[in-house]
């Protein structure tokens, strides 16, 4: 079976639609579409629904989507495998996603050792809220994403990585700092929150509502996007904000910013690992997974 036919198809029923298709696979409309009605040709039915304003899988479909992931996913693995025997050693790309908090310290530092190890590898890391990231992996644009708080979709998996807190930040020489203070006190304080999307913001959000508050009852003035505008907004003073410990380390440890806790709110959170589903990992993927666990359980 022609597996260009099945990427095309794959990338139609992924993204709903013939043109972005295309865009992902850096090919022409017109192309995407004759390689898939060549494959329904070849079988001899209908594979997709074009009658509605998003393109939709027949029942047929589904089925054939199902096994084309696998089928191509192991010619993935395949070449991936061929590539690295050539060089003897670890070899082709690894492309991740990561949400703004670990992105912010743990990832980097750990693809940097790990390149260091594995020179042959091509690494890129693309930083995004963790709602991108997901939808990425799911997309089978990147291969793995590292985010903060797992957002369930049917075309990706989750598995625990690493674990980490969120804090209350504030500036230098606040109230708040070092202190546990009441939801009363946090009411009447200003706090700056992260955009909609980010794991932070959906772990304080429910945290909140399991103590009867919800976040618009709170004093929220700014809406600064990620983690580093919030961070940046909290030393100048402007308010307090809930961040990853591990995103501000280092000005916790620099007296550029302190923390606080607020009572009865423990929001801490499991970083974890976002594959897609029915995908098979590269031995670059594997490889990087199985050296940043054996770091991060030192």
């Amino acid at each position: 079976m022609d597996t260009r036919q099945l990427a095309a198809f794959v990338a139609v029923v992924e993204r709903r639609s013939f043109s972005q298709a295309a865009e992902r696979l850096g090919v022409t409309q017109p192309a995407v579409s004759l390689q898939v009605r060549a494959l329904e040709k070849r079988l001899g039915t209908q594979l997709l629904d074009r009658s509605g304003r998003r393109v939709e899988p027949t029942e047929a479909g589904l089925r054939l989507y199902r096994g084309a992931q696998r089928l191509l996913s192991l010619e993935e693995q395949l070449l991936d495998e061929l590539a690295g025997e050539g060089e003897g050693e670890l070899g082709g790309e690894l492309q991740l996603g990561a949400s703004t908090g670990p992105a912010a310290i743990v990832v980097p530092v750990l693809l940097c050792e790990f390149q260091r190890a594995h020179p042959g590898v091509k690494i890129s890391l693309t930083v995004s809220d963790t709602q991108s990231v997901v939808e990425r992996v799911a997309a089978r644009d990147l291969e793995l994403g590292i985010v903060g708080a797992a957002r369930r979709h049917r075309a990706a998996r989750f598995e625990p990585f690493f674990d980490d807190e969120v804090i209350l930040a504030c500036p230098p020489g606040h109230p708040f700092a070092g202190r546990t203070v009441s939801l009363d006190e946090l009411r009447g304080e200003n706090v700056i929150v992260m955009q909609e999307g980010a794991g932070v913001r959906q772990i304080v959000e429910d945290e909140l509502r399991g103590l009867g508050l919800r976040l618009r009852d709170l004093d929220v003035r700014l809406e600064l996007g990620l983690q580093e505008s919030v961070r940046s907004a909290v030393q100048a003073g402007y308010g307090v904000a809930f961040i990853s410990h591990s995103a501000v380390e280092s000005e916790l440890a620099a007296g550029t910013l302190t923390s606080a806790k607020v009572e009865g709110l423990d929001a801490k959170r499991e970083i974890s690992l976002v594959r897609a589903a029915g995908r098979t990992a590269t031995r670059a993927a594997d490889a990087f997974v199985e050296f940043a666990r054996a770091e991060l359980a030192k």
